[in-house]
């Protein structure tokens, strides 16, 4: 496996060893894992093994060549790169919601804090690291309780998405990542960028991802300075980055998520 983690998601925690960590829930349990020089490491800490975690590769082989020498050549020195498929939609859904309106770092720090508040905490490699709270916990929670961790501007959304989500989670879960997305849509405060940040996750199809988001805007300019990028108020972004790829959809994935990869990896 490559040694180089994707580790976009909020749930991943930093420690100082430049060891990574977190927790995610499958369908058969939770999950601990771990990145370090030596690779991954995964242990079932509660429920079964049955169902694993999984992994995408990307490899900077399959990117556009119509995309900037530049920045081809910025990222293909990540080699294949390898991130998770958030196995929990809900999980994928509500950190989509989290990222609404606030900057990364906040958004970063709000998930944390709910999931420690509310979600289900197990040990971790060095310390003890949290899940979401399932969306029945969330229907049950007071306003009081939504303010108390900073999520009031977020209730309406997370509650109307929990709903939703009981109702219709299987079938959800079948669809394919284009389509994820339109029926993530339908949800009560749930835009298109939240829909597509979190069938993203899901599926770990870069794809449908919100291409003119200002991450692969920021460091897309940071790996290739000198290319004419359009200003943060011009639209052009989104249709020029995607014009690259042009049919191909593996090269669209690689092309964004190897440029946020450059993003986590290079801080």
């Amino acid at each position: 496996m490559s040694n180089v983690l994707t580790t976009d998601h909020p749930a991943w925690q930093a420690y100082e060893d430049g060891k990574r960590a977190r927790v995610v829930r499958t369908a058969s349990g939770i999950w601990s894992l771990s990145h370090d020089r030596d690779g991954l490491h995964m242990t079932c800490v509660d429920g079964t093994e049955d169902v694993k975690p999984e992994f995408v590769s990307t490899d900077p082989a399959h990117l556009p060549p119509a995309a900037p020498a530049a920045l081809r050549e910025g990222l293909v020195q990540l080699g294949v790169t390898q991130r998770l498929a958030n196995p929990w939609l809900w999980d994928a859904i509500t950190t989509a919601i989290l990222r609404q309106v606030v900057r990364a770092d906040q958004a970063r720090k709000l998930y944390r804090t709910w999931c420690s508040a509310y979600g289900t905490t197990v040990e971790g490699p060095q310390s003890g690291l949290a899940v979401a709270p399932a969306p029945t916990a969330v229907l049950d929670l007071t306003d009081e309780q939504f303010a108390d961790v900073g999520a009031t501007f977020h209730r309406t959304a997370l509650q109307a998405a929990a709903a939703a989500y009981r109702q219709h989670h299987t079938t959800w879960e079948r669809l394919d990542p284009a389509d994820l997305v339109t029926a993530l849509t339908g949800i009560p405060r749930i835009g298109p960028w939240t829909a597509a940040a979190a069938a993203t996750d899901f599926t770990g199809d870069f794809g449908v991802y919100p291409h003119d988001d200002l991450a692969v805007r920021t460091w897309a300019a940071q790996i290739a300075p000198d290319h004419p990028w359009p200003n943060k108020k011009d639209t052009a972004f989104g249709p020029m980055w995607t014009d690259w790829a042009g049919t191909d959809r593996t090269a669209l994935h690689t092309l964004t998520l190897s440029t946020l990869t450059w993003g986590s990896h290079a801080r």
